[in-house]
């Protein structure tokens, strides 16, 4: 297998390729700032404005994770907490910290080495799967170990060159398809982060809001600001997201300041969900950095055997590689840094310092730290270098010491704007040819299969197994190239996961 160079790509898109701001507004003079010239600003349709502003909405819809990834890892007492195998649980205060501090370092590294305006922070997807199924068979330190593990392979795969030839073996149609399914995505998450739309027993899978009506003041606090931020966007009023997402945040918390609604609860159904939009008790205090460096690398492989072992590594490589590469790929045609193959610039640079992420994360007990499908609200915003990421991360380093400030936007403004950003996207649809069902199904799938499964790497799977099996059968086997065959071979043992790990007694 060539691995292919990727040597062009650490240069600037050229001139006919760069994009112009969000707003339309024609792109302004070229400056001779030391910042304009390292981040290429200008050359990129942008201005100091636009990246700053880009850069904080894009780490207030990214702000929840320092509240959300305590939740989810962690808690203020082992009866509150995941507890590992060995009765070990992680301090939500210091998870909590540990979630700013890599979240800070990674971003800024990420916007200096590879200049794009993406935001990393702690996975989701790898969280909850730590917490409800790894550390039932290894205790914490050692499911950190195998985040770190991961994260090694993913880095040495982009170092490699093969993370960046198996990104160049899909076709153009299934990345923009992989572009519009996480536009769909990031809708659905906000409508169910919101309370818009919840899951329901014994009738559909899912329903609008308590019977099919809106009940609950937040989800109608999240209606007013997804109407007031797509008004704004409309009118091409620059800073709309962040001026709705203010705004918002400001009428929720008079809402909050009239009503006392509090958090949601199973006694509170109708209350702010994950965090409530006020400020009260100590605003500032000093992050507790104790879980730095506690996990151990091999401690697995010896506690449930290598096979089991490996196999969840694998579980652990597969989604975070291709959540990755899947959410990058949306975030650059986005940005309109994306050349017409789908790439673009510091490609390589961009896949190791996202696999570095994935080695911090594990080093710091936070969890694999990715990409995040949130940075298309700063994009959005119209942000287009790596100046509004390096924004971000000085945000997230300031929000280890500020974790109340962080918490007055409430979920559902954030929610708001990512259903706003998620319509910005779908945008990419009209460069998939439908009338070819070869192309159609695939590309259909792998849209429908990102929101419906809850995972970007699940449509990614989908689309590209369809389309090798597909365009086979169809008489097109030679246009298929060799990498989407072992990928989706790849996939397929991913997807066959469970039943194998049986077989094998894993």
């Amino acid at each position: 297998m060539t691995i292919l160079d990727n040597s062009h790509e650490e240069h600037s898109a050229p001139t006919a390729r760069t994009p112009q701001p969000a707003t339309g507004i024609p792109q302004p003079p070229a400056s001779d700032s030391f910042l304009d010239r390292f981040f290429q600003i200008t050359q990129r349709g942008s201005t100091l404005a636009r990246e700053f502003r880009g850069g904080l909405v894009t780490f207030f819809t990214m702000a929840y994770i320092v509240i959300l990834n305590p939740l989810i890892l962690g808690g203020f007492s082992a009866g509150n907490a995941p507890t590992d195998v060995a009765g070990g649980w992680l301090s939500a205060a210091q998870v909590g910290a540990v979630t700013g501090l890599t979240a800070g370092v990674m971003t800024i590294l990420f916007g200096l080495v590879a200049n794009l305006p993406f935001g990393l922070a702690a996975g989701l997807g790898i969280n909850s799967f730590l917490a409800v199924s790894v550390i039932q068979e290894v205790t914490w330190a050692e499911a950190m170990g195998l985040v770190v593990i991961n994260g090694i392979l993913i880095v040495l795969f982009g170092i490699t060159g093969a993370r960046t030839a198996i990104f160049r073996a899909v076709p153009k149609e299934l990345k923009a398809a992989i572009t519009v399914g996480i536009g769909l995505f990031i809708a659905f998450i906000g409508f169910v982060d919101s309370g818009f739309v919840k899951a329901t027993t014994g009738g559909p899978p899912v329903q609008l809001g308590n019977g099919g009506s809106i009940t609950s003041v937040p989800t109608l606090v999240f209606v007013v600001g997804l109407l007031a931020m797509g008004i704004l966007v409309a009118r091409k009023v620059q800073g709309g997201l962040l001026i709705g997402i203010v705004a918002t945040t400001f009428l929720a918390a008079i809402v909050e300041a009239v009503m006392k609604i509090g958090p949601a609860s199973d006694s509170n159904p109708g209350g702010w969900h994950l965090n409530t939009p006020v400020l009260s008790g100590q605003l500032v205090s000093a992050p507790d950095l104790g879980l730095v460096g506690q996990f151990d690398l091999f401690g697995a492989f010896g506690r449930i055997g290598g096979l089991a072992a490996t196999m969840l590594v694998f579980t652990l490589v597969f989604t975070n590689f291709f959540d990755a590469m899947g959410t990058m790929t949306g975030l650059a045609k986005s940005a309109g840094v994306a050349h017409k193959d789908g790439t673009f610039p510091r490609l390589k640079s961009a896949f190791i310092v996202e696999g570095i992420g994935a080695v911090a994360g594990g080093a710091t007990s936070g969890s694999s730290n990715t990409v995040y499908i949130d940075s298309a609200a700063g994009i959005g915003e119209g942000a287009r270098t790596g100046l509004a990421s390096v924004v971000t991360g000085v945000l997230f380093l300031g929000s280890m010491f500020l974790t109340p400030l962080t918490s007055v936007v409430p979920l559902e403004v954030a929610a708001a704007a990512l259903v706003v950003v998620g319509a910005m996207m779908m945008a990419q649809i009209r460069e998939i040819k439908f009338n070819k069902f070869t192309v159609a199904l695939p590309a259909f799938l792998t849209i429908v299969t990102m929101p419906l499964s809850y995972s970007i790497a699940n449509g990614i799977g989908v689309g590209f197994i369809s389309w090798a099996i597909i365009g086979a059968a169809s008489g097109k086997a030679k246009k298929i190239h060799p990498l989407m065959w072992v990928v989706s071979a790849g996939f397929l043992v991913y997807f066959a996961r469970g039943p194998i790990n049986v077989l094998l007694g894993a």
